[in-house]
């Protein structure tokens, strides 16, 4: 059980856990909410160690692993696979020392364990995993420094994942995801058989892969059971007794205080005066639940709506090489009021296609018609990086108003969040998201057609998604969006459009037929060939021959590992006393030697495979 027991942290000065106690038992899946900034990340450092809380204790049992994402990407020439089975330190460690041990004995003691952790199936496991979070077979033996940080930190994932901690920690997790990713990882977590928490803004995973709230608030811990929207029934419910609760405390302190104050000058009446004084100072204030009010999101009109249709595409070609584009027969239509968003795995060519709609690439062939004077906003995560640190909210604003007026500059950046002092902090001491909020202010800044979103709800908590969504919802023009936040997408899209197979198709159906569609996909057991995680060309032969040769070399090391295990497997047989002295080991010894030859079995179907790509590459 990990038990937190009055627990108080202060962090710079500020006090962010205040005296809180909570328990969770083992096995518990927990969703923890709050606001930005009220001290979830500081919680986990604390729970793993890296931080001295103020008072109180976090206790773990004594042999309970715990893990988490890495802070930073894994790199370097070992392929995916390698990093991620390299996670079972245990397994890495046995599976080195049975390379070199010798004693018949202490080889019948390593085999025995790995049977005991199913250590001859982590290859499989591993590359389910990594095939759940957007990996083809192929992009698995590529190394790790070919893929972008984005792309390395889902690795990060896997490889925590695969390690299966007893106490998995995990901060917003969905944020290095599309939403195909995202949907797979709900449903491993929903399927976790230890204790997880997990700090998200992600309604849909909050609602469907964890069975318990744990709400910090105003430094306060408090734990729910059920999933987000009991959690939200239950608090609304305790917001309303706390409220009578408060209404009825404060119609008696002010019984009370009229008692005093008519009798305290009557000596009469004195004793039963100074009694009520001491009634009012036991009577401590009940501190009511009051939901923190959610700044508004909005987005100005565009001055004019324009005759439909703002953009038509007809069968064009798109991307970075004129011999390979990543798009090809696009023909697609959007009127001044759609709502349309974009699915497909990160690498399809999303990116690629929102650029083209936005003007900033040109298609290689077909033809793109935008209505005339058409305007569009367009909003990408990357986009913060582009912000002065060193400028105030106010600043930025003040570079698009040119010479309007101190009071009208003010009052456009209180429109955009960002009113009185706020106005004058300087970006690089905003949260995260504060600064998206700044970004989607200018970007929509002039009042557009159309906005183009691409994952606008990193960073923001799940009242500022709500409220996000409310501004999509009020806005006359026409949207795109990229989103993993299913809620996000289901409270606004009215089009789907999937981006794959290097085209842009309409898809008829609704998310939970997409979401069915992606697990049964990415869940399967021999997963096929998909397009690698970047919108680069094709490579040329000799680079897939190149890959062939390594995923060959690749099935003879392991040909030739496994082999090895075998045959210390039936060297630790051999011994004339194993089935009389142990019969136990010696069953799981026959076990590890079925499980090792089912291995090289594998092996040798992945050799001959590679082998016979290799001779129809070569021609």
């Amino acid at each position: 059980m990990l038990s937190i027991t009055d627990l108080s942290i202060r962090l710079a000065g500020r006090l962010l856990i205040d005296q809180s106690s909570v328990q969770i038992t083992p096995g518990s899946r927990v969703g923890m909410v709050g606001r930005n900034g009220t001290g979830k990340s500081t919680l986990f450092k604390v729970i793993r160690g890296e931080l001295a809380a103020e008072h109180g204790t976090v206790t773990l049992p004594p042999r309970w692993r715990v893990g988490s994402l890495a802070q930073e990407a894994p790199n370097g020439p070992e392929s995916l696979i390698s990093v991620v089975l390299k996670a079972d330190l245990e397994r890495d460690a046995l599976l080195h020392e049975a390379e070199s041990a010798t004693d018949p004995h202490r080889i019948a003691e390593i085999q025995t364990r790995l049977v005991d952790i199913d250590a001859h199936s982590a290859p499989a496991r591993a590359a389910a995993i990594l095939s759940g979070l957007g990996f083809s077979a192929a992009d698995q033996l590529r190394p790790c420094a070919e893929f972008s940080g984005g792309w390395r930190m889902r690795v990060a994932l896997a490889a925590t994942l695969f390690a299966a901690p007893d106490l998995l920690l995990l901060d917003e997790p969905t944020n290095y995801l599309d939403l195909e990713g995202t949907l797979w990882l709900e449903d491993h977590l929903a399927h976790y058989p230890r204790t997880v928490i997990v700090i998200s803004h992600d309604r849909d995973l909050l609602e469907s892969s964890v069975d318990q709230i744990l709400h910090l608030e105003r430094g306060k811990l408090t734990l729910y059971k059920g999933s987000y929207s009991s959690f939200e029934e239950q608090r609304a419910a305790r917001e309303l007794l706390d409220a009578k609760a408060v209404k009825r405390q404060e119609a008696e302190r002010a019984r009370l205080q009229a008692f005093v104050d008519r009798f305290k000058a009557k000596a009469s009446k004195a004793r039963q005066a100074q009694s009520r004084v001491k009634m009012l100072e036991r009577l401590k204030p009940i501190t009511a639940l009051v939901t923190e009010d959610v700044r508004e999101i909005s987005f100005p009109a565009p001055e004019k709506i324009l005759s439909p249709p703002i953009i038509a595409v007809d069968n064009a070609a798109v991307g970075y090489d004129p011999a390979t584009p990543v798009l090809g027969r696009v023909t697609l239509r959007i009127d001044n009021d759609d709502r349309i968003a974009l699915l497909g795995a990160n690498g399809n060519g999303k990116s690629t296609l929102v650029k083209l709609l936005a003007g900033r690439l040109a298609p290689f062939s077909g033809k793109v018609t935008r209505a005339d004077k058409l305007s569009i906003a367009y909003f990408a995560q990357h986009q913060l990086d582009e912000l002065n640190e060193d400028a105030s909210a106010y600043d930025h604003v003040r570079k698009l108003m040119g010479d309007a007026p101190e009071a009208k500059v003010r009052a456009r950046a209180g429109a955009i969040g960002f009113s009185g002092k706020a106005a004058d902090t300087k970006v690089g001491k905003l949260s995260g998201g504060e600064k998206a909020r700044l970004l989607l202010g200018l970007a929509t800044f002039f009042g557009p057609n159309m906005i183009i979103l691409d994952e606008p709800t990193n960073h923001l908590d799940i009242d500022s998604r709500a409220a996000l969504a409310e501004a999509i919802n009020e806005f006359p023009g026409a949207v795109i969006m990229v989103s993993h936040d299913r809620y996000l997408i289901e409270a606004c899209a009215d089009r789907l459009w999937i981006v794959a197979d290097r085209t842009v198709t309409n898809y008829d159906g609704d998310l939970d037929e997409y979401r069915r569609l992606v697990l049964s996909t990415r869940n399967a057991e021999a997963p096929r060939e998909r397009s690698a995680p970047s919108e680069k060309p094709q490579r040329p032969k000799s680079d897939n021959r190149g890959s062939l040769r390594k995923r060959i070399a690749e099935a003879e090391a392991e040909i030739a590992r496994v082999t090895d295990i075998i045959a210390k497997i039936d060297t630790a047989l051999a011994l004339p006393d194993i089935f009389a002295r142990d019969p136990k080991q010696a069953a799981q010894l026959s076990k590890a030697r079925a499980n090792a030859a089912d291995a090289l079995t594998r092996a040798e179907e992945q050799w001959l495979e590679a082998s016979t790509q290799f001779d129809e590459a070569a021609g």
